[in-house]
């Protein structure tokens, strides 16, 4: 029987992406900037589906349908409509939305039918060849096809959370076989994505891409300001569906998310990014994560209480929140919970093609019991020989070892304090390094975070690192027993291996807290005892498994820290040349690319290291 086809993609307002799914079964998904090296590239994903198709030998013909991951009209019309009700204010935006809106977006069909020629014409050198039909999801459908259809449920309930869609910015839905079906919806401009998109513009991060940061600094201040974000700026029902008072922000009439009204709240006007975080600032980010968390609980008891429904599925921006993922965890509120490790628009494009799937062609659903998300290994691989050929071509020197050998060779390393590139296999779908493009360092060294902060990544000294634990011993380092494959939970470090900071110590300044040792694991250990956990499986990724087990074997500690390959400022590397360029112009002491193995102190310098390094220190 001839295999179908089906691609999706999404693209045009941030982290554009390709996937590529045959018969229902997810074989490639890769976000555009991983090939761009431009961070968040929404431009049309020529890159990721040129990759789709070429590394499954296949052109368009070989394709039945294209899904797009939202409908463009309504999303115009939520742009006119708003402007109406504000009008005269917000003209200044609305021209310049209505400026992109004429020449690229209002005809987006045509628009993509002229980029899929190109493409086709590049790979089959053929003028005439055949497009497939462009078809169509709603942009909230999309994250709730990405939540529910790779989950291992064959029955959930699943909550969508993100700025805002075409009008939709939170909703509700159950999934049951191959159907999901919406229960109820909260439109623009009343959204909690946006509401925590103008405390990260006021704090000082860039919107869309800072909200983690400001996650990370919240635990750093106290939420004084929960009271006056409640009583002043949303209006929270007991069942946690949500209003704004638009008052305070300008978002939905303007280039900047927060209005006067608000700053004169809060007492001062936004933090420039390249002025000083203060306590202020570490208190508002732990005031809006109070309240995030609140909605979020209160969303997930109402949704158990209204269906009865055992499991719940999570998508949308929000859904990377891993601290409110972590209290809804502990809160017991559902028997298990699975969220989409693509949450944002990235994923879309695979929900986009699950609704080609399931919905246009009416297709069955076969549940996997773990996941259908193949741990998210899902782009570009690179064999040993594709990377020898590299380093012999730039006169890289290397060595090449057998697993094994490799693996207790990384280990003493790791022991001995060095911080290690670790490439390895196919890349990951998502924003979240598991191990196939990972920083890997030893957990027990007290400077590992900051060295890893200041010499490898070059960013802030506060953002925390995540362990990468052996599945089987989650238990005995965190006060959790469930997987998590994919980075989007933070559990509590155990309790007998931290230390309790003195009376003096907890009265010290956010950032001062930094150095004070924790727990026997400081590098992974936040400053409120909490970590993100990734749970690493044998089944899902066997190489990373066999480094974290050799690392366990020789100092019986059965975590490493992860973080992503890649400095502030650029993409995940995704090419054996992207991790070798990033390799040289950091302070990471060692290169491993499959069995390649390779020391900084034998490679050639060049000119160029220390300018790069001054241009991210800089951003």
């Amino acid at each position: 029987m001839k295999k179908i086809f089906l691609l999706g993609i999404s693209c045009f307002y941030h982290d554009s992406a390709a996937v590529l799914i045959r018969d229902g079964e997810i074989i490639s998904a890769v976000q555009e900037e991983r090939f761009s090296r431009k961070k968040h590239d929404s431009r049309f994903p020529e890159n990721a589906i040129k990759y789709c198709l070429k590394s499954n030998n296949l052109d368009l013909r070989d394709i039945k349908n294209i899904v797009y991951y939202e409908k463009p009209l309504l999303t115009f019309e939520r742009l006119l409509e708003t402007y109406l009700a504000v009008a005269p204010r917000g003209l200044r935006s609305f021209i310049a939305a209505m400026q992109v809106w004429l020449k690229e977006k209002l005809f987006l069909k045509s628009e993509l039918k002229k980029s899929f020629k190109i493409i086709q014409k590049e790979i089959i050198k053929n003028e005439n060849a055949h497009i497939p039909e462009i078809l169509f999801a709603e942009h909230h459908q999309s994250h709730a096809s990405a939540a529910f259809y790779p989950s291992p449920f064959e029955e959930a309930v699943v909550l969508c959370m993100d700025g805002v869609g075409e009008w939709v910015t939170t909703s509700t839905w159950i999934g049951k076989g191959n159907k999901i079906n919406p229960l109820w919806e909260i439109s623009f401009p009343h959204s909690l994505g946006l509401l925590y998109s103008a405390f990260t513009f006021y704090c000082g991060f860039k919107v869309n891409s800072g909200e983690y940061k400001l996650m990370g600094l919240a635990p750093y201040g106290k939420p004084i300001y929960a009271n006056e974000i409640k009583e002043k700026l949303i209006d929270i029902k007991d069942d946690g569906t949500f209003k704004l008072d638009m008052s305070y922000f300008k978002y939905h009439r303007g280039f900047r998310m927060t209005s006067q009204k608000f700053h004169k709240l809060f007492g001062l006007p936004p933090r420039n990014a390249e002025d000083e975080l203060t306590q202020f600032h570490m208190d508002l980010a732990s005031s809006i994560q109070a309240v995030t968390e609140e909605i979020v609980i209160k969303i997930a008891c109402s949704l158990r209480k209204e269906t009865g429904i055992k499991n719940i599925c999570l998508a949308g921006g929000v859904a990377l929140n891993c601290v409110a993922n972590g209290k809804l965890l502990e809160k017991k509120i559902f028997n298990d919970i699975w969220i989409q490790p693509a949450s944002g628009d990235a994923g879309s494009a695979l929900g986009a093609a699950l609704i080609g799937w399931h919905e246009y062609l009416n297709k069955p659903r076969k549940v996997n019991r773990s996941d259908s998300m193949k741990g998210t290994y899902l782009g570009c691989n690179f064999s040993n020989e594709e990377i020898i050929n590299y380093l012999k071509h730039i006169n890289a020197p290397f060595e090449i070892y057998q697993d094994e050998e490799l693996f207790e060779k990384i280990a003493l390393q790791l022991e001995q304090g060095k911080v290690i590139g670790w490439f390895n296999g196919p890349m990951e779908f998502g924003p979240r390094a598991l191990g196939a493009r990972s920083i890997i360092g030893d957990p027990r060294n007290q400077e590992m975070q900051s060295v890893m902060n200041l010499k490898i990544k070059y960013r802030e000294s506060f953002r925390p690192f995540a362990p990468s634990v052996l599945e089987e011993d989650v238990a005995s380092q965190f006060e959790m027993k469930n997987k998590s494959p994919y980075m989007l939970l933070v559990s509590p470090v155990k309790k007998e291996l931290c230390t309790e900071m003195t009376e003096e110590q907890k009265n010290l300044f956010g950032i001062e807290k930094l150095n004070i040792p924790r727990s026997t694991l400081p590098a992974i250990t936040h400053i409120d005892y909490s970590a993100r956990v990734q749970t690493v499986s044998k089944k899902t990724n066997p190489r990373y498994y066999n480094l974290i087990k050799s690392f366990k074997q020789r100092t019986n500690c059965p975590l490493i820290v992860n973080t992503s390959f890649n400095v502030r400022g650029e993409p995940i590397v995704c090419t054996p040349q992207d991790a070798y360029r990033c390799f040289m112009r950091t302070e990471m002491d060692i290169l491993v690319l499959q069995n390649q193995y390779l020391h900084k102190h034998e490679q050639p310098k060049t000119e160029k290291d220390e300018t790069w390094k001054q241009e991210f220190e800089l951003d």
